[in-house]
């Protein structure tokens, strides 16, 4: 299916083949941190910490070039096209990763399925934007890139139940499996963005660098800058947390299996948060929300480096996760609804991008640490600061010199906001 369509059926099957996807992607990025112990332990490799550190961030590295190129690409094949290329790819590289003989192989498997994970996410979120119901746009939006924390659930729970009987490669080959379910129904069943098709029909020879130029210059590129940054520490923290949590918590004195439970824990919280946090971001907008759950994290992430009972560092753990990787589920949603639909997959390229430079240094600044002797208080302190970096961008991004239709919210009693959320009643009256 491949005509642009936006029936609730078109709307569906783009949210259910997307959160399947984002599901896959969360799975094959955090499934390494679950099997890190494992990799520190294998004789034949006598990898370091640092060594592991280092390969964990290729596969981000190559997120953070399919991500940037994801932006140009997505422009010229079409966001459907670009999709179904991406998932291909990574489950391709997935299978290789897992039959890797050496750790040179495995870092560079792992870095060109990085350029898979990197298309997916920007496409699948302008696809469901676009085809959402405007009044509902956020909340689809966050239950679709909720599949991120619950890959990550799906990692632990299946690292705790096969890793010790069957090896890290079982569990790297299961990331494969959207080739042989995914793929075949998004072909089937994936509609175009209605927003590619009118472009296609008059896009004029330059307007791709127009845009790109509109996205850095005056207003909108200081709004710009802010959403790279705030993705920087936004991805630093969700991929320093589920790289090294595992491996922290086992220096901490807790066993393979409780440790394990950390990430599991982390990622239900980042369930949470996502589908929580884009809730109220429909409802009050995005800025204040993204701004909150960042300064909840500062707060659980330094408590987590106190002596404290069991059932409350569980606690902390779950916060961080929906102050962390779920909050990163709403700064997306933040990004797509300050720009308009023919800038929107750009912008999400472009700062989710060079954002994701936070997802390459997340994995080397905690291998860099736990290297040099520096364990969880150390490691938290250093993830709670970045958080305060974020807070610090989301609350600073300037409104839109302009705010296009395709955010406004249905219903006669709302306008948008700056923030991408609706204006309440009063404020449309007149009310500050």
């Amino acid at each position: 299916m491949t005509t642009p369509s936006t029936s609730p059926r078109a709307a569906s099957a783009a949210v259910g083949l997307c959160f399947g996807a984002i599901v896959f992607d969360g799975y094959d990025l955090i499934v390494y941190g679950s099997v890190m112990p494992a990799l520190l332990q294998y004789e034949p490799w006598g990898l370091t910490p640092a060594q592991a550190g280092a390969i964990g961030s290729y596969a981000l590295l190559g997120m953070f070039i399919g991500a940037i190129a994801s932006g140009t690409l997505t422009d010229l094949m079409g966001r459907r096209r670009l999709f179904i290329a991406s998932l291909t790819w990574f489950s391709v590289m997935m299978l290789l990763v897992a039959a890797a003989p050496d750790p040179t192989w495995l870092g560079l498997f792992r870095f060109l399925a990085g350029l898979g994970f990197g298309g997916i996410p920007p496409t699948a979120i302008a696809l469901v934007v676009e085809l959402a119901p405007v009044a509902r746009r956020q909340v689809l939006n966050g239950l679709m890139l909720c599949g991120f924390p619950i890959g990550g659930v799906l990692a632990a729970v299946l690292a705790i139940a096969l890793l010790e009987p069957f090896g890290f490669r079982t569990l790297f080959a299961i990331g494969a499996l959207p080739l042989v379910t995914l793929v075949p129904l998004a072909v089937w069943l994936l509609p175009e963005s209605p927003s590619f098709v009118r472009r296609e029909r008059r896009t004029a020879p330059g307007r791709q660098r127009r845009e790109l130029l509109e996205l850095v210059r005056g207003r909108a590129g200081v709004a710009t800058a802010l959403f790279v940054v705030a993705n920087f520490c936004g991805f630093l923290l969700v991929f320093g947390l589920n790289t090294w949590l595992p491996q922290l918590m086992r220096g901490a004195g807790y066993e393979l299996g409780s440790a394990l439970a950390f990430l599991l824990v982390l990622n239900v919280g980042a369930v949470a948060g996502g589908l929580g946090g884009s809730a109220l971001a429909d409802r009050y907008g995005s800025r204040w929300v993204a701004t909150i759950l960042f300064a909840l994290a500062v707060v659980s992430l330094g408590l987590i480096a106190v002596p404290l009972p069991a059932a409350v560092l569980y606690l902390l753990v779950f916060v961080a996760g929906a102050a962390t990787t779920g909050n990163q589920i709403v700064v997306y949603g933040y990004v797509a609804a300050h720009y308009p639909p023919l800038r929107r997959a750009t912008a999400l390229g472009l700062s989710s991008g060079i954002g994701r430079l936070g997802a390459v240094a997340g994995p080397v600044v905690g291998g860099s640490l736990v290297a040099a002797g520096l364990g969880l208080g150390w490691n938290a302190g250093v993830f709670a600061l970045v958080a305060v970096v974020g807070a610090v961008a989301c609350a600073l991004v300037p409104r839109p010199a302009e705010v296009s239709a395709d955010r406004v919210p249905a219903g006669p009693d709302r306008r948008p906001r700056a923030d991408g959320g609706p204006a309440p009643v009063r404020e449309r009256e007149g009310a500050s």
